[in-house]
């Protein structure tokens, strides 16, 4: 943890802070609470104010005892039997055949590699170390990652074999962490892969880079392998999850799980390189004519999870997957070629979201009292 706070400010204590605090950019923080004069103030700010700057980091599945490692996995095994991890509780056994996100006992991964696409803090100057998983338990329909999340295109592996790739991720292309992306569907082989990757020596944070509709059965049985949870919050009414992703109770589900993930690893912390250790970090992705959802999502971030919580509010939403495609239509209406205009799927969000949009929702998150976000640097250099 962070050393303490000097009771005064006199000559001795003003020479540690200069030489210890200010190299983090915690400058602004101490002139609020008195401790350095004004006129010193030199240093842009961070996030790392004191309570979120750590001295060291020890991966949560490090500190896990013998007993309760294997507590994990013959939980994880029993759920394999008897799948009821996520939301859809398709109880199904899956060394049998598959529910509805199509994977069965081992995973299907479609990219393992260094990725260079996340926040600055979480893939920093070496990269983090991604596993895109094949298939979801989702059906977006505006999907941006659509060819692997709603098509089966990849390779098997075994949680073992799993665990041996996050080995070289660490030892040859020496990420950050090891970033799991979309495990919503095989948490059960996830959980075996890095109890097994522990006893090949693995070191690294685990992420957990997920859509949110978890199940918390699933959060539990993650709880202690986990150091960062990178949720999606992505719609806030019934209608929008039922009409845009296929899931009747998404905003609840997601909002029960976020709650989850950060009472097992409140706010977001870094080390001093700038790097995130462990925490939550939400993201939103900004929907065309979607403000009002936003604003209640973080409504519900700042009033019922923490006013601390890092956000990253996303720009890049672009229509994908099944958005802009030609309706389907019967033989009785048929294609005349009178049609003005071709009508197409979900028309609503078939353009890209503007700066008007993207500003609406900015301002929400800051009215509803939340202040660390993923924002790109005012300086030249690396963004972290």
């Amino acid at each position: 943890m962070c050393p303490a706070y000097p009771k005064t400010a006199g000559p001795e204590s003003s020479k540690v802070l200069s030489s210890s605090w200010a190299q983090f950019g915690l400058k602004s923080h101490l002139r609020f609470t008195g401790l350095i004069p004004p006129y010193q103030i030199h240093c842009r700010s961070l996030h790392l104010a004191p309570p979120f700057l750590l001295d060291d980091y020890i991966p949560r599945y490090q500190l896990l005892s013998a007993t309760e490692a294997s507590k994990k996995r013959s939980s994880a095994y029993a759920h394999l039997r008897n799948c009821n991890l996520c939301p859809r509780l398709c109880g199904v056994n899956r060394y049998e055949t598959t529910g509805m996100c199509l994977i069965g006992e081992n995973v299907k991964v479609n990219v393992i590699a260094p990725h260079f696409g996340e926040e600055p803090c979480i893939q920093g100057h070496n990269g983090s170390g991604s596993v895109f998983f094949s298939g979801c338990n989702l059906r977006c329909t505006f999907c941006q990652n659509h060819d692997i999340a709603h098509q089966r295109n990849g390779f098997d592996l075994t949680p073992e074999e799993l665990a041996q790739w996050y080995l070289k991720l660490q030892d040859v292309g020496h990420v950050h962490n090891i970033n799991l992306v979309t495990p919503e569907h095989v948490v059960p082989q996830v959980a075996l892969s890095i109890l097994h990757a522990r006893d090949l020596g693995l070191k690294v944070p685990i992420v957990y880079n997920t859509s949110a509709f978890d199940s918390l059965a699933s959060l539990e049985l993650m709880d202690g392998l986990v150091d960062i949870y990178l949720p999606d919050f992505k719609v806030w009414n019934k209608a929008t999850s039922q009409r845009l992703l296929k899931a009747d109770d998404y905003a609840s589900t997601a909002a029960e799980s976020i709650k989850a993930m950060h009472e097992q690893v409140g706010d977001l912390c870094f080390t001093g390189d700038g790097i995130a250790k462990k925490g939550v970090l939400v993201r939103h992705l900004v929907m065309p004519g979607k403000e009002d959802e936003a604003e209640q999502i973080m409504k519900f971030l700042a009033e019922k999870v923490s006013r601390d919580i890092f956000v990253n509010i996303m720009e890049q939403y672009r229509p994908d997957a099944h958005v802009g495609k030609p309706k389907r239509r019967s033989k009785k209406e048929g294609t005349g070629q009178g049609d003005q205009e071709e009508e197409v799927r979900y028309a609503e969000i078939n353009r890209p979201v503007n700066k008007d949009e993207i500003s609406a929702v900015r301002k929400a998150a800051e009215a509803a009292g939340l202040w660390r976000f993923c924002d790109p640097p005012r300086h030249d250099g690396f963004a972290i």
